[in-house]
């Protein structure tokens, strides 16, 4: 991950390189002498410089100077080899989050008191661990534009035509007293419900998250959730039908109502109809990710890439989970009927299928700013556990809570700009920034597991957001072929020869993937280049629109008005 110099300012110490800094970031030990084994370049002599935020590795003689630029955030396990040889060479491995894993060799300290910078290294990876505080409440970069303001979610039901007569936003959350794991402003008939009501305002059908039924063995029935589907059906005129779309397999399901849960009985919910999407459980996903991760870094075995790559079953899950927002999408499109989504907690498939369906129906998702409320309503107001299923600053790294949920989603985001490449404000970079902040730790969008959690923690006080920098580099991340469509539903092919893999994301780190011209500052010429003949599109309409008027004047006719051209370039 690197950061722009912009934000940065520069150590200036005796006897230590320069090293550029973040805001509040202090070096915290360097190592000389050490050894950077480079799976691509051999064997690497340089100098470690660890920070409370991350490491930086410069080789010697080497250009440019700093080969490993890495926060500390990312790392997910460090593990120490070696040690007692007569040279006292000890040989440290760090596994990452991103897809990599990095080997150092460092000799012992003289000093049997004195840490090795590793030591120290481990520290500061995980301070969660080590009762310090991640790197994000000590940030504190001032950027032009303020993103703990881009997220209203009274303006953003209102722009969705809420609250109208049958929906209605109560405060009855306020104090996270009903759900502490649910924002304080939601939509209710009776109890706590996430709803979207697609554009254009003619389609009345909805989309409504929750989690499971506590149905359990016996199959208990609730007459109060019963008559709580039957208003979200009934809110919509256009159907006498309400979908329940079941995330999991239907043998999870099941299994769920040995520990109190379940899934809603058909014969309980009139005119419902349950459906399965077939999509596994965090455990599954977590080591989907873990093979994937063997078949991708660091070489890539070309004999058996295809067979590999369709063991870790990868593609299957994002094929699924995409397969499950498609048919959500095109009930609530097609057939105008409402549906509810849930798998088993209510804020991991529930909010890929949930979040992922809304951009399929409304192009205010696909922007850059949309994308952002997006992310913000159905991920971090509904309660996605970020802090478990990432584990920030948690040395635990065998917790069987972590799981890619989030990863998947921008991973799906990512396949459907590959269809559809104009329907996307954003581009690439964009979404592999944010991946690249959900681990570092810098900013504090992606902390906690909740919004109660980070109103405790008082996150907008006292960390920076990460749009704050997308929106004050917005030129970065648009992408040039983007043309507005408002109207426009997409529905995304799933089949799975039309899927593939994120090369310029999971394969990044190896030097022979990458592509061999700079994409992203193409893209920034190109959208210079579009700014510049939009400009000078305007002018011609202008210049046309006067001629057009002294004619008329002259004429003595009354003027005519000027269709304004609509170009997309």
């Amino acid at each position: 991950l690197s950061l722009s110099l912009t934000l940065s300012q520069t150590f200036r110490d005796s006897g230590k390189d320069d090293v550029e800094l973040l805001p509040k970031e202090v070096v915290q030990d360097v190592g000389k002498d050490v050894t950077y084994i480079c799976p691509f370049l051999g064997a690497l002599r340089g100098t470690l410089t660890v920070t409370n935020y991350r490491l930086l590795f410069r080789g010697i003689n080497r250009e440019p100077g700093v080969v490993l630029d890495l926060p500390l955030g990312v790392i997910s396990r460090v593990d120490k080899i070696g040690g007692g040889s007569s040279r006292g060479d000890v040989s440290y491995h760090l596994f990452c989050k991103d897809m990599r894993n990095l080997r150092f060799v460092h000799k012992q300290p003289d000093d049997s008191l004195k840490k090795s910078v590793f030591e120290v290294l481990t520290k500061f990876a995980f301070p969660v661990s080590n009762n310090l505080s991640l790197f994000a409440f000590e940030y504190n970069q001032v950027f032009p534009e303020n993103g703990w303001k881009v997220y209203d979610p009274l303006a953003e039901y209102r722009r969705q035509g809420l609250p109208n007569e049958s929906w209605r936003i109560s405060k009855v959350n306020d104090h996270y007293e009903l759900l502490c794991t649910y924002f304080s402003h939601a939509l209710f008939f009776f109890l706590c419900l996430s709803v979207y009501l697609p554009r254009p305002l003619h389609i009345q059908a909805a989309v409504v998250r929750c989690s499971q039924p506590m149905s359990g063995v016996s199959g208990k029935r609730c007459k109060e959730d019963e008559k709580l589907l039957q208003a979200i059906m009934d809110a919509n005129a256009q159907s006498h039908k309400i979908f329940i779309f079941d995330a999991r397999p239907s043998v999870n399901a099941a299994a769920n109502k040995m520990k109190g849960g379940g899934c809603e009985s058909e014969d309980a919910y009139q005119n419902a109809e349950l459906v399965f999407l077939d999509i596994h459980n965090i455990h599954v996903m977590r080591e989907s990710l873990r093979k994937l991760k063997e078949v991708v870094y660091p070489n890539i075995e070309e004999s058996h890439w295809l067979s590999n790559l369709e063991s870790t079953h990868w593609l299957e899950h994002i094929k699924l989970i995409l397969a499950g927002a498609l048919r959500i999408a095109d009930k609530v499109e097609s057939g105008k009927t409402s549906v509810v989504v849930h798998c088993s907690d209510g804020w991991d498939r529930t909010a890929q299928l949930t979040s992922l369906s809304l951009i399929m129906l409304d192009s205010h998702y696909r922007t850059v700013t949309g994308f952002q409320k997006l992310i913000e309503k159905e991920w971090i107001s509904f309660g996605h556990r970020f802090q478990q299923r990432v584990g920030h600053g948690d040395q635990n790294h065998t917790d069987a809570d972590r799981s890619p949920i989030f990863l998947q989603f921008i991973d799906c985001v990512w396949q459907m700009t590959q269809q559809f490449p104009a329907a996307f404000e954003f581009n690439e970079y964009f979404l592999i920034t944010l991946l690249d902040h959900l681990y570092s730790c810098l900013f504090g969008t992606f902390l906690c597991n909740s919004e109660q959690q980070r109103v405790k923690e008082e996150l907008v006080k006292r960390t920076v957001s990460v749009w704050s920098l997308v929106n004050s580099q917005l030129e970065e991340f648009v992408n040039p072929l983007y043309v507005h469509y408002p109207a426009h539903v997409l529905l995304p092919s799933v089949s799975i020869r039309h899927l593939q893999l994120w090369v310029s994301y999971y394969i990044r780190w190896n030097p022979r993937m990458r592509p061999q011209e700079p994409v992203h500052q193409r893209y920034k010429e190109l959208l210079a280049k579009r700014a510049e003949l939009q400009k000078r599109v305007e002018e011609l309409q202008r210049e046309v629109a006067n001629r057009a008027s002294t004619s008329s004047e002259r004429a003595g006719s009354p003027t005519r008005s000027i269709t304004p051209v609509q170009t997309f370039v």
